[in-house]
């Protein structure tokens, strides 16, 4: 099982912004590793998240590349 969490709070739930335009986000969870979309509006504007992906934290202010929390950092 693969445990993804937020290196500076410990929280599970995030977001990216679409690099097309900044204001849409996509907010999702990950759960043993999978991301999980958080609204059921989100699955059908899901965005492609990849190692460089910036990801946000929805709980506290820290932000990095998706491959950080792979890491485990």
């Amino acid at each position: 099982m693969i445990h993804m969490k937020c290196p500076a709070c410990g929280s599970q739930s995030f977001y990216t912004k679409d690099p097309e335009d900044q204001y849409n986000i996509f907010e999702f969870d990950l759960k043993d590793g999978e991301i999980i979309s958080v609204t059921e509006e989100a699955e059908s504007n899901q965005f492609d998240i990849g190692e460089e992906t910036e990801t946000f934290c929805k709980r506290c202010a820290w932000h990095d590349k998706f491959k950080t929390l792979k890491e485990g950092k």
